[in-house]
């Protein structure tokens, strides 16, 4: 297995990003206007629009991704979401005017536990859809996630981390990572989330006291950490040969994109989203490169197709974004 790591340590496939500020302002604007006179109807294909934008202006190796998700399929998926949403309240509605406390007590009870296990049905439906939509060079993504298990990971996880007063947090996070990212196929090649509770945990405590000690100035460094922390510990697998993402954005550079895009959005009121939205990507991903044996030639398509956007869509309203 060394000789094998040493092997592979020595290639590198690089991701870029080639989109600019001013065509995504172009879509995002026309994007505002329809979601608008639509009363927000037009959102789905919205964020299918921008979505699709983004991928195919990401590269690896210099091809593109590409997303084929449509607002239609995205429509139909806010539809059903807004139904359980809607379900889900009623009972929170109800326990609101009901008289008899234990009844009260009842439905707040099926509503908060109701919305706990929504959030990874949302998580595993969410995960099925962005990777069944995304492909590269012809080569589809795919998920093989149970959703037992996503479900079980999140309860247990969230009882932990309620108990032991937020310490079991970063294990918890590690945990949803593997089960997302470990059940992740790009036609033949699999990805693998090597990341580690403590790790993460160590990250938090010198994150949290030296922001403290260096006024706030820390926190640039802190953010790097967990980006590389989030990133460096994807391993992915192609036959008996494998490479992991790594990440060499700096603390430095953390701070000028941050400082850069507050101010490009606060004296454009805001228009200037698209432009900071560009810069980020950018940074990200050509500072990001898979180290080690990545074949592209040998990639063969493995992954059926998955069509419901339901829980993309939900995920959008709980705001719950791609781990």
């Amino acid at each position: 297995m060394a000789t094998t790591l040493l092997e592979t340590e020595k290639k590198t496939t690089a991701f870029s990003f080639t989109g600019k500020g001013s065509e995504l302002f172009a879509i995002e604007i026309v994007n505002f206007l329809l979601t608008l006179v639509t009363l927000g109807l037009y959102y789905p294909w919205a964020k299918a629009k921008t979505l699709q934008y983004l991928y195919r202006r990401t590269e690896l190796a210099g091809s593109p991704f590409t997303f084929h998700g449509t607002g239609k399929e995205m429509f139909i998926g806010f539809i059903k979401g807004m139904g359980i949403f809607a379900l889900l309240f009623s009972f929170l509605v109800l326990g609101a005017f009901a008289d008899v406390p234990f009844v009260k007590v009842l439905f707040i009870f099926i509503f908060l536990v109701g919305l706990l296990v929504l959030i990874p049905v949302a998580l595993h439906g969410m995960m099925n859809y962005r990777t069944s939509r995304t492909s590269w060079r012809g080569i589809y993504m795919g998920y093989r996630g149970e959703l037992s298990d996503m479900v079980s990971t999140y309860l247990v996880g969230t009882f932990l981390t309620v108990i032991t007063f937020g310490i079991y947090g970063p294990w918890f996070v590690v945990k949803i990572r593997k089960e997302m990212i470990d059940n992740v196929r790009f036609g033949n090649v699999r990805l693998r989330y090597v990341g580690d509770g403590a790790d993460l945990l160590l990250i938090h405590i010198k994150g949290y006291f030296l922001s403290i000690f260096t006024l706030g100035i820390y926190l640039f460094w802190y953010a790097k950490e967990l980006l590389q922390f989030f990133t460096n510990n994807i391993v992915v697998l192609q036959d008996d040969k494998y490479c992991r993402l790594q990440c060499s954005v700096t603390g430095w550079e953390v701070l000028k994109l941050t400082v850069g895009n507050l101010f490009i959005v606060v004296f454009t009121l805001g228009l200037g989203i698209p432009w900071a939205t560009t810069r980020t990507m950018s940074l990200i991903m050509h500072k990001t490169v898979m180290s080690g044996h990545f074949d592209a030639d040998a990639l063969v398509q493995t992954e059926e197709g998955y069509d419901s956007a339901m829980y993309e869509s939900m995920s959008d309203m709980m705001d719950i974004g791609i781990i």
